[in-house]
């Protein structure tokens, strides 16, 4: 399987904003499929529960599945997706992700908060990304504290011997905190900024990888 694992520092760092922006990317020159193998906090509309995360990400990538192919599964409970799984009787396990992952093409595959939060029973979304084998990209929010949990999230990657293609620091709001500089002079792993210049830096070490 080749592709890469979207992870990041934990929630609301925007992980699937930045996953939606690097399969619009990718799949300028290829076919790009996507997972997001579960979703907790969906919205029961119909008695149907509706991922909003995996509707992002099915319209960002050019392979036509729905959201339904790209999560398997969604629950409906505000909590880690180990809770929200559990607490509905479902037991999952890494084979039911690792089959909820599977895709014919290059695939983007986002995990559920960050890589020490709990994506199944006594699982971490760390144990999933080492089981796919994917290099990862880790997402920071660019703020107060990224440095820290920039260096935290790669030294948990690390740990786990998982392969970091870069780390992006999302950007939400222009900083003059220059932690890019920062973080770079503590790690070898390719720090790139979500700003005018995510593009080219972006592809230019996709390539190199």
């Amino acid at each position: 399987m080749k592709g890469l694992f979207i992870s990041g520092s934990g929630t609301n760092v925007g992980k699937t904003f930045i996953a939606q922006k690097v399969i619009k990317l990718l799949s300028k020159t290829r076919l790009v499929n996507v997972r997001k193998p579960v979703e907790s906090d969906c919205k029961n509309v119909d008695n149907k529960l509706v991922a909003k995360d995996a509707e992002l990400l099915s319209q960002a990538c050019n392979t036509n599945e729905s959201a339904d192919v790209v999560c398997k599964f969604k629950f409906e409970m505000c909590a880690s997706a180990e809770l929200a799984s559990t607490s509905t009787g479902v037991d999952l396990t890494l084979g039911n992700l690792l089959n909820a992952c599977k895709a014919d093409e290059f695939v983007v595959v986002e995990g559920a908060g960050g890589l020490y939060s709990p994506i199944a029973t006594q699982l971490l979304n760390s144990d999933l990304a080492q089981a796919l084998g994917l290099p990862v990209v880790l997402v920071i929010k660019d703020g107060l504290g990224a440095i820290n949990q920039a260096l935290l999230s790669i030294s948990a990657a690390k740990s786990h011997n998982l392969s970091i293609a870069m780390l992006v620091l999302n950007q939400i709001q222009a900083n003059s905190l220059n932690n890019a500089e920062a973080i770079s002079r503590y790690t070898e792993v390719p720090v790139v900024v979500f700003d005018e210049n995510f593009d080219d830096n972006f592809l230019r070490l996709i390539k190199q990888g």
